[in-house]
């Protein structure tokens, strides 16, 4: 877990996977990407960065879930992630959350560090620029604990969109060196692009670890 410095929030993790999937035609949060279920994979992987880690999720969902898992269901009814997030928030209104969906199979380790690194905590919100349209991107992003005030003024005013939030807020937003670790993962379409980066990544990992192997030898 990365060290918080004085006067800063601490930081929780929470993976967004109480979406219906619909346009996937199946649940995002239990496809297999590497080795396992991708709500666990990303909550995995926040646990080295995050003080506790939660899966945000319907209620009727918590009975399916491994025990070894925290789950977190929504209070905040029929919003989607916006209810995730609040809900998270309003469990713990002293920490920051940072969140991710579980519909990004590329994610690494390294985009999470280098968000936290760039981490204002006196900002409501730390994020990355989307790749696509090159607005912030809500779903990987640091929400400091002012943002919970600021989303239910929003949720207030009619508005249920975390972009529309974070475009009219004061955030840090960052741009990544590896874009295609942003690519949101939503249709059939999508997943066959996704597949065919990591099964290119793959085999550059394997040739690397082919050439270190010889010149240990």
């Amino acid at each position: 877990m990365i060290l918080k410095e004085n006067n800063v929030p601490s930081l929780n993790g929470l993976v967004l996977a109480g979406g219906e999937s619909k346009r996937m035609g199946t649940d995002k949060g239990l496809m297999n990407w590497h080795g396992k279920e991708q709500r666990y994979y990303l909550a995995d992987m926040l646990q080295e960065f995050c003080e506790e880690v939660f899966i945000s999720c319907r209620q009727e969902q918590v009975n399916g879930f491994d025990s070894a898992y925290r789950t977190l269901p929504d209070t905040f009814l029929d919003l989607g992630p916006y209810g995730g997030i609040l809900s998270a928030m309003h469990s713990q209104r002293d920490k920051a959350w940072l969140v991710v969906a579980c519909d990004l199979p590329l994610l690494d380790k390294e985009t999470i560090r280098f968000l936290i690194i760039h981490r204002e905590s006196k900002k409501v919100a730390t994020t990355y620029e989307s790749p696509h349209d090159g607005f912030p991107e809500p779903l990987i992003t640091i929400w400091e604990p002012e943002s919970y005030t600021v989303l239910l003024d929003f949720l207030g005013k009619g508005t249920t969109g975390l972009r529309n939030v974070l475009m009219n807020s004061e955030k840090t937003v960052v741009q990544s060196a590896r874009p295609e670790t942003l690519m949101n993962v939503n249709t059939p379409e999508d997943v066959g692009k996704a597949r065919a980066i990591l099964g290119t990544e793959n085999v550059a990992k394997q040739g690397l670890k082919e050439i270190r192997t010889k010149e240990s030898t």
